[in-house]
């Protein structure tokens, strides 16, 4: 037995609702998480740097978001002794290869958007 890769004793499947990769699913692609894993991709950021980064998210959903995905593996927090208090927010070795991945559909989507039959509604409504 391997200790440090713990073995499943089921085959993942996304689609079984079953599935724990379901959950990681939906946080790492909920509103806010799949922006929070953009913006870290790049750079490791304080809160209010991260913030600012992803527009229209609240201090309260940025830290649901953030909390969320620590405890999923995709974000380390790191905390310095200091006055004022100083957290820096990064991705970790999972984290930089999903927002990889991620990164390459919002690419996509930045590409297509003007062939896709809604753009011009979506750029109306702006």
């Amino acid at each position: 037995m391997n200790f440090l890769k713990p073995e499943l004793d089921f085959a993942p499947d996304v689609m079984s609702e079953m599935c724990p990769s379901r959950r990681l699913l939906n946080d790492v692609t909920s509103k806010w998480g799949i922006f929070v894993m953009l913006a870290l991709h790049s750079e490791t950021m304080r809160f209010s740097s991260l913030r600012r980064r992803i527009g229209g998210v609240s201090e309260k959903m940025l830290s649901q978001t953030l909390k969320t995905l620590e405890a999923d593996g995709f974000v380390a927090r790191r905390s310095f002794d200091v006055v004022p208090p100083h957290v820096e927010y990064s991705l970790t070795e999972h984290g930089m290869e999903l927002a990889g991945h991620l990164k390459g559909l919002a690419l996509w989507l930045e590409k297509t958007l003007p062939d896709l039959p809604c753009a011009q509604e979506l750029l109306d409504r702006k």
